[in-house]
């Protein structure tokens, strides 16, 4: 017999139980948040009714991808990326009003302190993919230019690696840098066009994603940071529309407002200001920011 304080556990009543062993004093919103992952936990067994082997599969699942986490891989993270839960928090955390660019997540291949470049540099300097002009403007949400807004750009080489993945194969800096917009809040670089790349599959995210039938591919992209005094930093992305994963991003980091328009330029000499002979790309792309605490 118990003196009734505390219930004894049921299959009926197993969240409330666990929650209700949590302390007067402890932090409101820990209690919160724990409670809500109990009772969705629960729920979710009480539905699945997993085999004593399925549970322990789950858990060895969870082992190994600790295991696989070191100073510069966090497998975890990968695995709340392929779930959506990555973009689903970072869209919580980064609801914006209409016309300001939308955000995406960081990545876990960025990379600080790259270097400043005057207007117009071209940041690829291992010389492969397509010539890539971008360009385009700062403003906020009332369309005024934003002067010395930051632009820190990052992405893939043509052959699907970002630079820190392979060192001493690609320059240092390869495809990375930064710009700073002029007083009409215009900005201007050269690139490549991006191409799509796989997510680090040889773990037990990759092995997960192969059960569920599913690729590992990103979509083509180009990663921004946008930051300038008494704005909201902007962290996201731009994506080509003919990219063949644009609709099945392995981490769903597409959003339809995203999509750019990459145009092919043949006309001969088009791009002789910006030291570009045909073809070659071009994207034109305004990043629109709020102001901080709006």
């Amino acid at each position: 017999m118990t003196d009734g304080k505390y219930p004894l556990f049921s299959e009926e009543n197993s969240a409330e139980v666990v929650n209700a062993r949590m302390g007067a004093d402890i932090d409101p919103r820990l209690r919160e948040v724990m409670g809500a992952i109990v009772r969705h936990l629960h729920a979710a067994v009480k539905e699945v009714e997993p085999t004593h082997e399925e549970w322990l599969t789950a858990i060895e699942i969870l082992t190994k991808t600790g295991h696989m986490c070191t100073d510069w891989r966090q497998e975890f993270i990968l695995l709340s990326d392929v779930l959506g839960v990555s973009m689903l928090v970072d869209a919580i955390n980064h609801r914006r009003p209409s016309g300001a660019t939308e955000n995406t997540i960081l990545g876990p291949f960025y990379v600080p302190e790259a270097p400043r470049y005057e207007r117009g540099t071209n940041i690829c300097l291992d010389g492969k993919g397509e010539p890539l002009l971008v360009g385009g403007f700062v403003r906020d949400t009332e369309g005024k230019p934003i002067e010395g807004a930051l632009i820190d750009i990052w992405q893939t080489n043509d052959d699907g690696f970002y630079d820190v993945q392979q060192k001493g194969v690609q320059p240092d800096w390869n495809l990375r840098g930064v710009f700073t917009t002029d007083e009409q809040g215009s900005y201007r670089f050269r690139s490549v066009k991006p191409r799509y790349y796989p997510i680090p599959d040889d773990g037990p995210v990759g092995k997960l994603l192969g059960q569920l039938g599913r690729h590992p591919n990103r979509a083509a992209h180009i990663h921004f940071i946008v930051t300038a005094p008494g704005y909201d930093p902007l962290i996201t992305h731009i994506f080509p529309p003919d990219c063949e994963f644009i609709d099945q991003d392995a981490v769903f980091g597409v959003k339809e407002s995203l999509i750019a328009d990459f145009r092919r330029i043949e006309e001969p000499g088009t791009g002789e200001d910006a030291g570009l002979a045909a073809p070659y790309w071009s994207v034109n792309w305004d990043f629109v920011l709020i102001r901080s605490g709006a």
